[in-house]
């Protein structure tokens, strides 16, 4: 007989993420029997809300898993590769929204809407990852158009929303604007680069072959993700916005895609909201799809370069359908159909 509740551990649980994950479990009326906060030390005994009542978060050490069923990781890779063993020793599944465990042949990569049959993998190390948020909207939009003409090759440029390095760079933005307002000259910390009325085309360190790890990351996770050696290359921006991730997507395809047909595709997909009337200048932004679940998808029109190319708009949040929802989307499956 399965169980009626489920005892969750959310690591990292004061984060923006861990925040918008334990939202997401009321909200989606997630059979929570215990919840449990983890954090660290500096946090101890902070009190969140979940439904209504006060939970203290609790230090994270290897003892923290005991009852636990699920634990989502939101608090990095140093973290995840620390503590994701000894929750599943402890008996405990672990979907982890950071990079360390991504590409392990041994961890699926899931994205629900995209490849949900892999999370039947879970089993071979007790944990299932996310990808960056980036790939997961992106191959939400493209599964339907891969399936119905296989994509051959996949240009990106992402603009990405600054909450994904944290509440610092929130902040940081934010009293960049106000200085900058008042003719004051900003300090850059959590950048580089003053990232107020700004763009910065790095996201995260360089690599030997001069693309930024975020942007190799796009590029091995998706092919991962679709089970297909697609050529892809990405370039990713960061942008003065709080929230939201907006992406320009060029693809070329196998089969001739028209817009109408691939219009039709992307409305009738799971987790895809058709955002596209150009005439009345309708199409996605960052601004609309903050504080949602869906991908939105618009300005697609046939790349007139090329035979069977289109191009695309793709916007989503980045914090919540860009982490939280796809790991609490990743939780209901597995309770569904494969714990018991």
């Amino acid at each position: 007989m399965a169980k009626k509740f489920w005892n969750i551990a959310i690591v990292g649980a004061i984060g923006t993420v861990g925040e918008q994950m334990s939202e997401c479990l009321e909200e989606r009326g997630f059979p929570v029997g215990k919840i449990k906060y983890l954090s660290s030390a500096r946090s101890t005994g902070k009190v969140l809300e979940f439904k209504g009542k006060a939970v203290a978060i609790e230090e994270l050490t290897h003892d923290s898993f005991d009852g636990i069923d699920i634990a989502f990781f939101s608090a990095g890779s140093q973290r995840a590769r620390e503590f994701c063993p000894s929750a599943w020793k402890a008996g405990a599944v672990c979907i982890d929204i950071s990079s360390f465990w991504r590409m392990d042949a041994d961890v699926p990569l899931v994205v629900p809407e995209v490849n949900p049959q892999a999370i039947a993998g879970y089993n071979r190390r007790g944990i299932i990852a996310c990808p960056c948020s980036s790939t997961i909207q992106m191959v939400v939009a493209l599964k339907p158009l891969h399936d119905y003409g296989a994509i051959k090759r996949i240009v990106v440029s992402t603009y990405q929303a600054v909450s994904a390095s944290g509440r610092k760079a929130i902040d940081e933005l934010h009293k960049q604007v106000v200085e900058l307002l008042n003719a004051r000259t900003p300090e850059s910390e959590v950048y580089p680069h003053r990232i107020a009325f700004n763009c910065l085309p790095q996201i995260d360190s360089f690599c030997d072959n001069d693309y930024t790890a975020e942007e190799m990351k796009i590029v091995n996770e998706t092919r991962k993700i679709l089970g297909a050696d697609i050529r892809i290359t990405a370039t990713a921006v960061r942008v003065p916005v709080f929230y939201g991730n907006s992406e320009s997507i060029n693809i070329e395809t196998e089969k001739k895609i028209s817009t109408a047909m691939a219009r039709e595709l992307i409305g009738n997909a799971p987790g895809c909201e058709l955002v596209d009337d150009p005439a009345n200048n309708v199409y996605p932004m960052a601004l609309d799809a903050a504080g949602q679940d869906l991908t939105c998808v618009g300005r697609i029109r046939e790349d007139e370069s090329i035979e069977n190319g289109l191009n695309m708009w793709v916007v989503a949040d980045n914090i919540r359908k860009g982490a939280a929802t796809n790991a609490v989307q990743i939780a209901e499956i597995l309770i569904r159909d494969y714990l018991k």
